[in-house]
């Protein structure tokens, strides 16, 4: 019986670690020194010549309307991917809408990716969260599985991809994002010419 409830409580946990997602409460290091030393959670920041394009995310929108990751060529676009059961999500989601609102004007745009198998619960979602910004319905996330190798694990949810003017991968975090985050990673991106 002992181990039988051993078993039990390690499937439980890992249930949990699972559905928790990255949520982290360390702050996020914008440098990838202090990173590397352990302290916290970086931003992943891919220095210009060593930009990759980002895959060609198209298809339809939870809506069910068409949207493709190109039609953002020319503004900084973040690209943020969800699922209405992740925790984490769902706290970090009024933080991106605030965001979006604040620096549209500015050429930002903010691409949801909702890995739900059922749009109406991502719909849902996005009413709940008053989302003004599209989120492409992509169930089970298999357009991440184009990705270059090792820039996010897209098993975890969240992760948030920032995608610069060029359409290429400017950098990536594997955690949910406040807006003081989003602003001291969208800022300098912003400068880029």
């Amino acid at each position: 019986m002992t181990t039988r409830k051993t078993v039990l409580s390690a499937v439980l946990c890992t249930i949990v670690v699972a559905l928790s997602g990255c949520s982290t409460s360390e702050p996020l290091v914008l440098d990838t020194d202090a990173a590397q030393s352990g302290r916290s959670r970086p931003f992943e920041r891919v220095p210009v010549a060593e930009r990759a394009d980002a895959p060609a995310f198209s298809g339809r929108t939870v809506d069910g309307d068409p949207v493709r990751l190109s039609d953002y060529r020319g503004k900084v676009v973040v690209v943020n991917a969800w699922a209405t059961w992740c925790g984490p999500c769902r706290a970090e989601s009024p933080a991106l809408e605030r965001t979006y609102r604040t620096f549209k004007d500015r050429g930002v745009r903010v691409l949801g990716v909702s890995t739900d198998v059922e749009r109406q619960n991502a719909r849902a979602f996005q009413r709940e969260f008053a989302l003004s910004y599209p989120s492409l319905h992509d169930p089970g996330g298999k357009r991440f599985l184009k990705l270059p190798p090792g820039l996010v694990n897209p098993q975890l949810l969240p992760f948030t991809l920032f995608v610069d003017r060029e359409g290429r991968i400017a950098g990536a975090v594997q955690a949910p994002l406040n807006e003081k985050e989003l602003r001291a990673i969208l800022t300098p991106l912003l400068k880029e010419s």
